[in-house]
């Protein structure tokens, strides 16, 4: 599997696929809305991707920005030079782009950001927010840089700019990053992605961070499996804040017949799902109650 994310021009998002799909992906692009992708790394870093247009009929553009604006190379290539260069983008391979005739793409002055121009308490306010988000670990870039913008706004004033958004949310991310460069092994959160997609696979509808608050997850969560599913289990994002602060996390369950006994079985499946990837569940067998994940140390690595 590759360490990148590949988005699509119709919607798509693959999240390290291995070598083949990603060959794949770029030999299906040029009709209709499908006509570009673009690759991120994992996790994702600012003014670094690579992405390839093509039109039916045209030849590749593959592209890669380097870590700045005045860095963006482009070259038109056939398909197979573009399927060759960008797996060996995606691994970071030495040398993964010679032999091609790359040219500077100009992209233009790149303007100077201006400092941000709030008071400091309202800068730690808005700093520990983003903070929250990152470390939830669910949110890309554009999503912070949305929190930063949209956070101090009041409905006569708006104290932050788009850019002076997306520099703020970036320098945070990549703090992030480089706090999670010395993790080693697998984390909670990845257990209980692991845990999720067994139970996934097993007929009960399983999904993290889903939605903003228990009303539209009870309401939207049927519509997300297979019509054969037999039960679900979520979390939403404000369980997804109270875990990253250190409280556990709550997951809500249930039978989609919504019967006590189909709620408590697959409570049960849950809870043993959980326990055999080594996490801890706090739940006594009662339908109504709430299950909680106990004893986490949040450390979800960030994609992007």
């Amino acid at each position: 599997m590759l360490e990148i994310a590949v988005r699509t021009e119709n919607g798509e998002r693959h999240v390290r696929p291995a070598a083949g799909e990603l060959a794949g992906l770029v030999r299906r692009i040029g009709v209709g809305e499908d006509r570009y992708l673009v690759v991120q790394r994992i996790p994702d870093l600012p003014d670094v991707f690579a992405q390839v247009w093509h039109e039916e009929g045209g030849d590749y553009q593959l592209e890669y920005r380097d870590g700045a604006a005045d860095r963006h190379y482009q070259v038109r290539v056939d398909r197979e030079a573009v399927v060759a260069a960008l797996a060996g983008w995606a691994a970071g391979e030495d040398g993964w782009g010679a032999g091609l005739e790359w040219g500077l793409l100009d992209m233009g002055p790149v303007e100077e950001v201006p400092p941000l121009d709030v008071s400091d308490a309202d800068r730690a306010l808005l700093e520990e927010r983003i903070r929250e988000v990152i470390v939830g670990g669910y949110a890309d870039r554009d999503t912070l840089r949305e929190v930063a913008e949209d956070y101090l706004v009041t409905p006569d004033h708006r104290p932050v700019s788009r850019p002076q958004a997306q520099a703020l949310a970036d320098r945070l991310w990549l703090e992030r990053v480089a706090e999670q460069s010395s993790w080693t092994g697998e984390t909670d959160p990845e257990r209980l992605t692991r845990a999720f997609a067994a139970l996934d696979a097993a007929g009960i509808t399983a999904r993290e961070n889903f939605t903003c608050c228990r009303t539209c997850g009870d309401t939207e969560i049927g519509a997300e499996g297979p019509d054969d599913a037999r039960g679900f289990v979520y979390f939403h994002t404000q369980c997804t804040d109270s875990a990253a602060a250190g409280h556990g996390l709550n997951l809500l369950y249930g039978g989609f017949d919504g019967s006590p006994a189909t709620t408590t079985a697959v409570g049960h499946e849950v809870a043993a799902a959980l326990r055999s990837v080594g996490l801890t569940v706090d739940w006594d067998g009662d339908p109504a109650r709430v299950m909680t994940v106990t004893d986490l140390r949040w450390r979800r690595r960030l994609v992007g």
